[in-house]
């Protein structure tokens, strides 16, 4: 991803979202990078408006100039959600492996990353047919993923 490249905000990855709403006549994605995601996590709601929106892109313009991105996802990966009432990347180990987070295998670790985007659902539905192609593409960027 381009993590490690942009300063908060993923101008294209807006634009692709903006067009994909558009087309499907509703609210289906949002563009947001992770600086974006860890700035509504820990301070904002869920709702969604643009005084949201607005406020996020201020509190990710702070995170940014504040922290290097090593720190922006070290806090992400202990904040996120992987299920209902799973927070964290060590929760999420112990949770579904009975592990800490240390010593996931990386076909473990490719899992939990696959199911980042709707945990919930990958929650109910570990075996999910997109949950497994997600984890293998994951698994397979592992040995060139750039790394903060």
């Amino acid at each position: 991803g381009k993590f490690v490249e942009h300063g908060g905000f993923d101008w294209e990855g807006i634009q692709h979202a903006i067009k994909r709403n558009e087309k499907k006549g509703r609210f289906v994605a949002g563009g947001s990078t992770i600086t974006q995601q860890l700035a509504k996590n820990l301070f904002l709601s869920p709702s969604r408006s643009f005084w949201r929106k607005a406020e996020e892109a201020v509190i990710t313009l702070m995170i940014e100039a504040l922290w290097d991105k090593e720190r922006i996802l070290e806090v992400y990966m202990n904040v996120i959600e992987w299920g209902n009432g799973v927070f964290g990347a060590e929760a999420a180990a112990r949770y579904y492996y009975g592990i800490s987070a240390a010593r996931l295998s990386p076909q473990q670790a490719a899992k939990l990353a696959a199911m980042v985007p709707s945990p919930r659902y990958y929650d109910r539905n570990r075996n999910a047919p997109g949950l497994t192609k997600r984890s293998f593409t994951i698994l397979a960027r592992m040995p060139s993923a750039e790394l903060p």
